[in-house]
């Protein structure tokens, strides 16, 4: 078993083939027989990569495990309607007996208008949405008196197995962001698109931040979104990394600035960095031979993290 916990991501981006299920029903299902502890989606709502929605493929995924723990990192929580995505979240809570993970991100990088929603204020709106569903879940009759969203005595059931509520894992990069996250939740995931090196200074800001309100770091989960290619042919892994940046961010260059690749021993001493800086929990994330990384990953870097 890893000293650290470390999850995988479900495949979920086909740009090549048709959505293939028999390949998420066999990925998720062989990976809980692997010393995984969680599955893991994201999302993107708008764009021409073809991509599932989180919440569905996670309830998909929910039906087929029965341990792993179920994680999105992240909902852009800001251009849905909080109170029919803490119903979503909620049922699929139940459905998973308890397993999920919520990962939020404020965005930004999407145009709000497309679904009838102001771009102003978005840090109060989202914050303001976390408090809606934080409240629905928790009172048996919520009441929430906000600027976005104002109402009395409202009640939701079923509540979430989970109690208060599914841990809240913010996902956040600047300053600002990464103090919103120590002073609103539950836990902070690097982005997979921010490098080693940018993950370092985070978790410094991360921790003073923790220090600054005083709160136990041990209640407080680090984890690292990784792009990882495992393959003896450096070469060749770095251009399969930079054809898949290509297609799903638009930016090749963006692979060898913020994946892991290489033989067992490269990705290994590379991963080791993080957890000595200080991530206590992985997300390790094939974009390509998802099925194959699956068994390399378990078999070769795992058991010596």
């Amino acid at each position: 078993m890893p000293s650290i916990p470390c999850g995988i991501a479900i495949p979920q981006t086909f740009a090549t083939t048709p959505i293939d299920l028999q390949c998420i029903r066999q990925f998720v299902q062989r990976a809980e027989a692997l010393p995984y502890d969680s599955l893991w989606v994201q999302e993107q709502i708008l764009g021409d990569y073809p991509i599932l929605e989180p919440i569905s493929l996670l309830t998909y995924t929910a039906a087929l495990t029965a341990k792993l723990r179920l994680g999105v990192s992240v909902l852009l929580t800001v251009l849905r309607n909080p109170v029919q995505l803490a119903k979503s979240l909620s049922s699929l809570d139940q459905l998973s007996q308890g397993r999920l993970i919520v990962g939020v991100g404020i965005g930004g990088h999407v145009p709000e208008s497309l679904f009838g929603l102001p771009s102003e204020q978005r840090p109060r709106r989202f914050l303001e949405g976390l408090q809606v569903m934080k409240a629905l879940w928790t009172q048996p009759r919520a009441t929430v008196q906000g600027t976005f969203w104002r109402f009395e005595n409202v009640a939701m059931e079923p509540k979430p197995v989970q109690q208060p509520h599914p841990p809240i894992w913010f996902g956040a990069r600047e300053p600002v962001a990464l103090r919103r996250a120590v002073r609103h939740g539950d836990g902070w995931m690097g982005a997979g698109v921010s490098s080693p090196a940018d993950f370092v200074k985070q978790i410094e800001l991360v921790r003073r931040f923790l220090d600054e309100a005083r709160r136990d770091p041990a209640t407080f989960p680090i984890s690292k979104r990784v792009y990882i290619a495992v393959d003896r042919d450096r070469d060749r892994a770095e251009r399969r990394l930079r054809e898949w940046f290509a297609r799903r961010y638009k930016n090749a260059d963006w692979a060898p600035r913020v994946s892991i690749w290489g033989s067992h021993a490269e990705c290994l001493d590379k991963l080791g960095e993080l957890v000595r800086a200080g991530a206590q929990h992985l997300l390790l994330n094939p974009v390509f031979d998802e099925l194959e990384h699956l068994e390399i990953l378990a078999q070769e870097i795992l058991p010596h993290l």
